[in-house]
């Protein structure tokens, strides 16, 4: 699995292990869904500034909000390539820091919850009904709980 990492904000410092557990987060949605890891995914920090535009532009919704995932894996193409990109995954760290105070957990623990939600949109999941929310609930809680990474 390669990860290519964009850090385009300059408000909050993440560190070298929030890093590695999103590494892990990627690698356990994987094998979750029973994927290898041949996989590329891109990441991008970002602040609400650019998340906003981001999800104006894309999405036609005039507002910041906390990630945006842009999947790339598709039943349409039968390519054979051997290392295929599942998409982008771009987070508002300002975003996860107001929702982490919000909802009383850690810092550390909102960006992996917004990687690990983000990860099941690139792999095909999403949350437009109820049941479909519970089911990406369910393996999101599931993939973090895995992980030891917890609301505390």
């Amino acid at each position: 699995m390669e990860l290519i990492f964009d850090d385009r904000q300059n408000k909050i410092e993440t560190s070298d292990a929030l890093i590695e557990k999103i590494k892990d987060i990627i690698l356990e949605c994987l094998d979750y869904e029973g994927y290898d890891d041949d996989y590329e995914i891109s990441l991008s920090f970002v602040d609400n500034k650019e998340i906003h535009e981001l999800n104006r532009d894309y999405r036609g919704v005039d507002r910041a909000t906390d990630v945006l995932s842009f999947p790339l894996l598709s039943d349409e193409f039968d390519i054979e390539l051997e290392e295929e990109s599942l998409g982008d995954i771009v987070i508002s760290l300002e975003r996860a820091l107001e929702q982490s105070i919000e909802y009383n957990h850690s810092f550390e623990r909102e960006v992996c919850f917004l990687v690990c939600h983000s990860m099941f949109h690139l792999l095909g999941y999403d949350h437009d009904t109820d049941e479909n929310t519970k089911e990406m609930r369910e393996k999101e809680e599931y993939i973090l709980n895995k992980l030891n990474i917890t609301r505390e």
